[in-house]
């Protein structure tokens, strides 16, 4: 099977504007930008209540801890989230204010929450219909880490992002882009 497609800022960008014309928007925006910008797993997504999301004083949590049972590895580990996806996070996070903390934070049109299968073909359709050819659901992760890797970030942090226990996992996930490729013979 081959590996799902690494996007392009003009494809995220054709992702995005597809998703603002369709239903539950801002839901399936978040979904989108937390694999993009943190990296995690279609399940893992799947797999987020409120309360791992959310402080005490209602405001987006830095750091997300995932537990055994929501990783593939089932290993915990803790997931970053930069400001940007906090920001974005926030608004979503204040509409579901008065859902408890057990409460799924993404859910589906059924008001259920997601299975990572329903996730990953909802992503599925996501992308076919933007019409961005060869994405999965795990496109976005290989986009985070790609993207991280075209900046500088050693592999050994991107493993440790990615919750691979081996760098040579991490090693498949990243591209090379014929950009990165020019920007890194101009450093010669």
């Amino acid at each position: 099977m081959s590996q799902a497609k690494t996007l392009t800022p003009a494809e995220i960008q054709q992702v995005l504007d597809y998703i603002t014309q369709r239903s539950f928007a801002m839901r399936n925006r978040l979904m989108f930008l937390t694999g993009l910008w943190s990296g995690v797993r279609v399940g893992e997504i799947a797999s987020l209540s409120v309360g791992d999301v959310r402080n005490a004083d209602g405001s987006v949590k830095a750091e997300i801890r995932l537990t055994a049972q929501q990783t593939k590895g089932r290993q915990p580990r803790t997931v970053y989230l930069p400001q940007k996806l906090r920001d974005a996070l926030q608004e979503y996070v204040d509409l579901r204010s008065t859902c408890p903390a057990s409460h799924p934070l993404f859910i589906t049109a059924g008001r259920k929450a997601f299975t990572a299968n329903v996730m990953s073909q909802h992503f599925f359709w996501l992308f076919k219909r933007a019409g961005i050819a060869g994405a999965s659901s795990h496109s976005m992760r290989r986009t985070f880490l790609t993207s991280l890797a075209s900046k500088g970030i050693s592999i050994r942090v991107l493993a440790s992002l990615a919750g691979h226990r081996s760098v040579q996992v991490t090693m498949k996930y990243l591209d090379a882009s014929d950009d990165m490729k020019r920007n890194a013979v101009e450093m010669i």
